[in-house]
């Protein structure tokens, strides 16, 4: 979800660390309310890696065994194990200082590994990283979740972390869940049009639109497009939003059209390109074909598929249809 909304609040009350005022929390099939931090088998991952810069890797990684008072012949086997899972092999001796962002929050992660915890949870992670190292980072955590099958809570703001990572994810807004599912399953059916924009990259196109029922088939008036829909119940001149994700929207000859649009801006990105087009005062962006020839000012026609449109209320954002 978006900054404020309590993600990190919510984590922390998982970890012990914020009171709850009502419900349970369990872990496993431990109620926990009443236990400690210490006490819950967690292991914590946050945005800033908190390493001790006169240690090196492997003191850092093994710091929190050593004061649990571990031997040191398990200490140094459970380290060398974190070492190899994250590709630290050869970083051992280093201190932190000689590190880069992505191996220095690898340390932090090894950290945690070496807890052999219950439960991790990552306080957006990959916050501090430049956007390289997050692709990098990103598959680093996926591949440790498939090594180790320990669940894992992750804070992010970021949906495209959330999609690739997650086995379920859940949206909140204002500290209250607005919908929770599989990534594919969230993007492909969002509850309102707060998850229909939040998920997906670019942002889901939310256009102004009116509901005419005057033909034998309801049309959506949007701009100076009119769309045939069916099952809209007895919707009759309500004044909707019209979703639609810009990788659905699909340039075709004019006859065939359900939506006009002019080129505004284009944005080449090799794979593709993003036109931001717009409808009278409506934006409308489009993931586009990077062959086909784009001009500002051009007028360019689109159809899309009207199963993949979403209908939501204009005062509240539920999801109509």
């Amino acid at each position: 979800g978006p900054s404020g909304c309590g993600k990190s609040t919510l984590l922390r009350m998982v970890a012990g660390l914020e009171e709850i005022t009502a419900g349970i929390i369990r872990i496993g099939d431990r109620v926990v309310n009443d236990e400690e931090p210490k006490d819950r088998d967690i292991a914590m991952v946050f945005q800033d890696y908190a390493l001790y810069p006169h240690m090196s890797v492997a003191d850092n990684i093994g710091f929190g065994l050593k004061m649990r008072g571990l031997a040191k012949g398990e200490i140094d086997s459970r380290v060398a194990e974190a070492a190899h899972i994250l590709q630290l092999d050869q970083l051992l001796a280093r201190k932190p200082g000689e590190l880069s962002g992505g191996q220095r929050q690898r340390v932090a992660m090894g950290r945690a590994i070496v807890r052999r915890p219950k439960v991790f949870l990552f306080d957006e992670p990959l916050s501090n990283l430049d956007a390289r190292l997050r692709v990098e980072m990103r598959t680093q955590i996926k591949r440790l979740h498939g090594h180790l099958a320990t669940t894992t809570i992750y804070v992010t703001h970021d949906q495209v972390e959330a999609m690739t990572l997650a086995d379920r994810v859940v949206i909140l807004k204002d500290g209250i869940i607005m919908q929770e599912g599989t990534p594919i399953a969230v993007y492909s059916d969002p509850n309102s049009q707060f998850v229909g924009e939040f998920i997906g990259s670019p942002r889901m196109n939310i256009l102004r639109a009116k509901i005419d029922r005057s033909s034998a088939l309801p049309v959506l008036q949007v701009g100076g497009s009119q769309i045939p829909v069916s099952g809209l119940g007895e919707l009759d001149g309500t004044e909707v939003l019209v979703g639609v994700r810009p990788e659905h929207l699909h340039v075709c000859d004019a006859e065939q059209a359900k939506l006009f649009a002019v080129v505004d801006v284009s944005e080449p990105l090799g794979s593709d390109t993003m036109a931001i087009c717009m409808m009278g005062e409506q934006e409308l962006t489009a993931r586009l074909d990077p062959e086909i020839p784009l001009s500002r000012g051009d007028t360019i026609h689109f159809t899309f598929d009207t199963d993949r449109l979403f209908l939501f209320d204009s005062k509240d954002g539920r999801r109509l249809k």
